[in-house]
């Protein structure tokens, strides 16, 4: 794991390359501590800051292959390099290391980009041709690992967070309305998105090929949520799964440092688990996240799965003080409006593991998504077949979606009644699964200043687009909805890998291997009506998990939400009090804004809605970033540059004795 920064940049004055792709690492060296290094040529400059956690000693980055001809920086890890390097030694590759990223370059010019369909990984990388002065930039399937990208004076920037882009002369952020409508609407960045203008991310599964000054942009492998539906019986279907598993969490311990895992107390993260102690040559780690709230905490589920397979477990408890402490620096490493708070415990979790000793950690991402987790699907399910049920029918689907909740209760029913007629045609063409959701949105997107931005025009031209995508069903399109935007684009991002790495945490998602994923498409309909979340799994790992934890229903990971701000009154809230604040969000409507948190400052934490929490929490930190990237006047800066741990030095103008693969300490 990794993070890697570098420019195409014709103009610029070649004496000033060394020390502006230095400052670009050095902005992002929290997801590399161990060591740095970067490639310099004619008009162009790559380089990582290395989290070392295979080949410790020999693989340092940037990497090149024999010739000295093709390099490469490499953010992740390759799951699977051990079969691919037999495969590449017997067709004639040579190897030095024992280093994934090695594999990753030897592939790329053995196969080229037919070789991103072999990777079973979690990466994004850039190769360099020295040659032709090509480039080629990539990110896995499912977009694990991030991957942005900017035009600027004639040349591209890339790197694995945004702000690293501030080192390049005269590169300046600024929020986008348009993207920002979106982002608001549907939760998170569009896969190709970002919320600043002129900014983009590659596409989970994308390619960005730079020569002769031409860029071209390409999708090696769709995303597929439907497959053949499983021949056997359902007892079989059960052992496919728990087999695929195995084996996929098996390849993830690949690690030359301790693995440890992330358990919630839910169903995923015990199957992850219960996989790794099986697997394990040693004592498990467990960590998780306790709650100061009662009404947020699950350390007793967590305490029950790791009595009962015997990890060695340790917790944070968060209060709603840490997370308003803690709220700014979460949002800086971000990048992103958020909706929510749930990433801050991330965050702090993060830092826990790290201080553990812990570099690498298995969770259950991925899931939910792959297995029909969510009750989002079985919601789908009901609204889709609203008109064909009784109104028995109707009460009782409505009364298994979420007995969490207190409005699904009861007392509620025939308003949520109401809410599911209203909602049982499609509206958004092609978005019917999730236009319950995007009403939250909707409200949230009236905190833009220029009302004549369609909040969903960029997601219905993306399920209009997409190859597949009509043909798919109502599940099905929820299913590939939630990969491409709340999962990508929120769990796997937001409060995911850039928490993660905010502290050199890796994390490594055993449900999102293509085989897994597979297997979870060909079981799914054929063996879940939906009257039971999950049965295939539960039914993989029936008498090996606790039976509270089997038994136990969904819950979805929540933190306090603007209470906590109304609360603790942090200094930064006068971004959003203060008229004089607001009226320096250029694309905030200062009028609707100053009402909503008029309502969330003087009302009762429990007569504030979903919608209405949603959309201060999202107005909240869209204002941080405003402050920490286009006005850049406050926020976590980079360490100091002689922090870095600056191992390789490779420059191809001058062509330095030093200027081997490897490097030189």
């Amino acid at each position: 794991m990794c993070g890697i920064a570098g420019f195409l940049a014709p103009s610029l004055d070649p004496g000033a390359a060394p020390g502006i792709v230095t400052s670009m690492l050095s902005l992002i060296r929290h997801r590399g501590p161990d060591e740095a290094g970067y490639y310099l040529d004619d008009g162009f400059a790559m380089g990582t800051v290395r989290l070392a956690i295979v080949d410790l000693d020999t693989g340092s980055q940037p990497m090149s292959d024999p010739t000295g001809r093709h390099w490469i920086s490499f953010n992740g890890e390759l799951y699977n390099h051990v079969e691919l390097r037999e495969e590449l030694r017997a067709l004639g590759r040579p190897f030095r290391t024992h280093c994934d990223t090695e594999v990753v370059l030897q592939a790329w010019l053995q196969w080229g980009p037919q070789c991103l369909t072999r990777f079973n990984g979690a990466f994004a990388f850039a190769i360099r041709d020295a040659d032709t002065g090509g480039l080629v930039l990539a990110r896995d399937r499912y977009g694990k690992r991030p991957l942005f990208y900017a035009e600027h004076d004639g040349g591209l920037l890339f790197a694995s967070e945004m702000k690293a882009f501030r080192a390049f002369p005269g590169f300046r952020f600024t929020l986008d309305p348009r993207e920002l409508a979106s982002v608001f609407a549907v939760w998170t960045p569009l896969p190709d998105r970002t919320p600043f203008a002129g900014i983009r991310q590659l596409p989970m599964g994308g390619v960005l090929t730079v020569r002769d000054g031409r860029r071209t942009l390409s999708t090696y492998e769709e995303l597929a949520v439907d497959a053949p539906p499983f021949e056997g019986a359902e007892e079989d279907a059960a052992a496919y799964v728990r087999e695929t598993l195995r084996a996929s969490v098996e390849m993830r311990l690949r690690s030359d440092v301790e693995v440890g895992v992330y358990l919630s107390g839910g169903l995923d993260s015990s199957i992850v688990t219960k996989l790794a102690t099986d697997l394990s040559h040693s004592e498990v780690r467990t960590f998780s996240v306790a709650f100061e709230n009662a009404e947020f905490d699950e350390s007793e589920s967590q305490r029950v799965v790791a009595s009962h397979l015997g990890t060695r477990h340790s917790s944070v408890t968060v209060s709603a003080a840490d997370i308003a402490e803690h709220f700014p620096a979460a949002v800086h490493h971000a990048e992103v409006p958020s909706f929510r708070t749930a990433f801050v415990p991330m965050y702090l979790l993060s830092r826990h593991v790290r201080d553990a000793g812990i570099k690498t950690i298995l969770s259950g991402e991925g899931a939910d998504e792959a297995f029909l987790g969510y009750s989002l699907f079985r919601e789908t399910m009901l609204r889709a077949a609203w008109h064909e049920l009784s109104a028995e029918d109707r009460k009782a689907g409505l009364a298994r979606l979420h007995p969490e909740l207190a409005h699904f209760g009861p007392a509620h029913q025939k308003h949520m009644a109401g809410l599911f007629q209203q909602f049982s045609q499609e509206r958004l063409p092609g978005l019917f699964s999730h236009e319950l959701r995007y009403q939250n949105g909707r409200f949230a997107a009236r905190l833009l200043k220029d009302r004549n931005v369609d909040p969903f025009a960029d997601a219905l031209d993306m399920v209009r687009t997409a190859p597949g995508y009509a043909g798919l069903s109502a599940v099905q399109k929820a299913q590939w909805l939630e990969y491409k935007t709340l999962l990508a684009g929120y769990l796997l991002s937001t409060q995911g890998e850039r928490m993660g790495l905010a502290h050199g945490v890796e994390n490594r998602c055993p449900f999102l291997d293509p085989a897994v994923v597979r297997a979870a498409a060909s079981v799914n309909l054929r063996f879940d009506d939906g009257s039971e979340e999950k049965a295939i799994l539960k039914k993989a790992f029936r008498g090996e998990l606790p039976a509270s934890s089997l038994a136990r229903r969904k819950q979805p990971y929540r933190a306090p939400g603007s209470a906590v701000f109304k609360d603790r009154r942090p200094d930064y809230l006068e971004l959003v009090l203060s008229d004089a604040e607001l009226g320096k969000l250029d694309w905030a409507d200062p009028v609707f804004a100053r009402k909503l948190v008029a309502k969330i400052m003087t009302t009762p934490a429990e007569e504030i809605s979903t919608k209405e929490d949603q959309a201060f929490v999202y107005l909240l930190s869209t204002a941080l970033l405003d402050q920490q990237f286009v006005r850049d006047t406050a926020g976590p800066h980079a360490s100091p540059e002689a922090d870095l741990k600056i191992r390789t030095v490779v420059d191809k103008r001058r062509a330095l004795p030093r200027a081997v693969a490897g490097g030189m300490r």
